[in-house]
């Protein structure tokens, strides 16, 4: 794990990336590059580094780094990742703009969108998404873990032609009808999410969904499905 910082001219703080290499990791090779998120959460809670090591190891996917990014705290969280979040705008120009250039440079990459994935669950997950829309040559592949989903996601999706050439891998628990929120008004995620499915296949997205039978909005089920994820998303080029 090496980390690097990046002094955001788009958000006006310092931005820390860590960077999670396979351990067989040469500069002979090209990389895929997939970029989470609530980084510590998935490096922690997610065990994206042991997945990594293993599959890897027992060549089940193909070479990737893993690139974490975090938030200060759920407000910050919400003001970047939100659709109508007061930084969402400076937030996805900083990935675009200042983090892939950074990952372009230090990491022997293929400069293709279809090795650049973008990894989030929750607000992080409907990030993932909204960004890859409007940047389809900069982000290729969407893995979303039970997305928020509003009228703004459903009103993009449906506008956009930029889902041919997308990847996405999507999930949603089949009890999360009940999701807390920053604001502790509760949301059913279900029903929006069955819909943003149902759009995603009308579009002829390469796409896979599964709902996962008595999840809840919480890192356990995220986990548990995560071998699956990284299998489905890195085990070939799509």
């Amino acid at each position: 794990m090496t980390e690097r910082e990046i002094d955001s001219k788009y958000l006006n703080e310092k931005m820390t990336l860590k960077i999670f290499k396979p351990e067989k990791f040469s500069d002979l090779y090209k990389y895929t590059v997939c970029i989470m998120q609530d980084g510590n959460d998935y490096f922690q809670m997610g065990r994206i580094a042991t997945l990594s090591d293993r599959l890897h190891e027992a060549g089940e996917i193909t070479n990737t780094v893993f690139v974490g990014i975090h938030y200060q705290d759920k407000y910050d969280r919400r003001k970047k990742y939100h659709p109508a979040g007061e930084q969402n705008e400076a937030y996805t120009n900083f990935l675009v703009r200042e983090a892939v250039p950074l990952l372009d440079d230090e990491l022997p990459t293929y400069n293709m969108g279809y090795t650049r994935a973008l990894m989030g669950d929750s607000l992080a997950g409907t990030l993932a998404l909204m960004t890859a829309v409007k940047y389809p040559n900069t982000f290729g592949k969407v893995i979303m873990q039970s997305p928020y989903v509003d009228k703004t996601v459903l009103n993009t999706i449906n506008k956009t032609d930029s889902l041919h050439s997308m990847d996405i891998y999507h999930t949603i628990g089949t009890e999360e009808t009940e999701v807390k929120m920053t604001d502790n008004q509760t949301m059913d995620f279900v029903a929006p999410n069955r819909e943003l499915n149902r759009l995603l296949v009308e579009k002829g997205a390469s796409y896979t969904y599964h709902e996962l039978e008595g999840g809840i909005h919480t890192w356990k089920y995220w986990q548990n499905d995560m071998k699956r994820v990284l299998k489905t998303m890195f085990s070939h080029f799509s």
